[in-house]
């Protein structure tokens, strides 16, 4: 199994930066428009890129623990991505939130992999920009890097 790492330092509280990955209207200012679904455990979240369900995402929520750590289990997607885990942990450091980001359990580094890292990245500086400035860039007004968006 192979994973996607990310570490992001984010000038905000704890408390936001949770707020902003464990909630509905949170994940659709940085990640996709079009979110819908429960912030609750057990409770089922739905991404669909560019507002359609080509490129939807369902993710179950596994774990909220307040401005600690949030994980979900792809439940329906992308071939690659059923069954993995997606795992944000929060720490303070200094005037900074620390975000160490993993999307884990990849059964193989395969191509799409790469993508998908590459816009992990860009959707976690869309969240750091949403928190310091109060504007993130989610799908569809996402940077595109190729024909898979």
């Amino acid at each position: 199994m192979v994973d996607i790492l990310h570490r992001v330092g984010i000038k905000s509280s704890l408390d936001e930066v949770y707020k902003a990955l464990s909630t509905r209207d949170g994940l659709a200012a940085w990640w996709t428009n079009n979110t819908q679904g429960e912030s609750k455990v057990g409770g089922v979240f739905r991404f669909s890129a560019g507002g359609s369900d080509v490129g939807g995402f369902d993710m179950k929520v596994l774990e909220l623990h307040p401005a600690k750590r949030v994980l979900w289990q792809v439940v329906d997607g992308p071939a690659e991505w059923i069954g993995t885990k997606i795992s944000w942990e929060l720490k303070q450091d200094g005037e900074y939130s620390i975000v160490l980001f993993k999307h884990q359990d990849w059964k193989e580094p395969v191509e799409f992999m790469h993508h998908c890292s590459t816009k992990w990245a860009i959707f976690l500086m869309s969240l750091k920009s949403l928190l310091e400035t109060g504007k993130g860039a989610p799908n569809p007004n996402d940077i595109k890097i190729d024909n898979w968006n």
